[in-house]
C-alpha cells in the first residue's frame, strides 16, 4: 500500500505561481512513475505531468513551458511548479503513484488549485 498527500492548492490570480507537493509513503517500489493528474468541473481526470524515478519527464501540452514537475527520491516526495497560471488551469490536481513491482495505481484525495482574478 502507498498512501499519496498532496498540499499547496490555493486561489491565485492569473500570471501568479503556485508550488504543489506530494508526499508518499508506505511500500514504495523502484523504479517507479509519479504523475500530477487534474479534473476541472465537468470534465475528466487528465495527465499534467509525470516523472520517473530515474528523472524522464513527460507534460501535456497545455502546460509545457509553464509548468515544472520535479521529485526528490530520497524523500519520496513529488513537486510541481507551476507558473504563468491560466483561469483554464482551474481543477483538483492530484497526485498518482504507480509501480511494476506492485502493479497498483494510488491516488492521493487531490488539492484545489482556482485561478481567478
Amino acid at each position: 500500500q502507498v498512501q499519496l498527500v498532496e498540499s499547496g492548492g490555493n486561489m491565485v490570480q492569473p500570471g501568479g505561481s503556485l508550488r504543489l507537493s506530494c508526499a508518499a509513503s508506505g511500500s514504495i517500489f523502484r523504479p517507479n512513475l509519479m504523475g500530477w493528474y487534474r479534473q476541472a468541473p465537468g470534465k475528466q481526470r487528465s495527465l499534467v505531468a509525470e516523472v520517473s524515478s530515474g528523472g524522464s519527464t513527460n507534460y501535456a501540452d497545455s502546460v509545457k513551458g509553464r509548468f515544472t514537475i520535479s521529485r526528490d527520491n530520497a524523500k519520496n516526495e513529488l513537486y510541481l511548479q507551476m507558473d504563468s497560471l491560466k483561469p483554464e488551469d482551474t481543477a483538483v490536481y492530484y497526485c498518482r503513484y504507480w509501480a511494476a513491482a506492485d502493479g497498483a495505481f494510488y491516488w492521493g484525495l487531490g488539492t484545489l488549485v482556482t485561478v481567478s482574478s
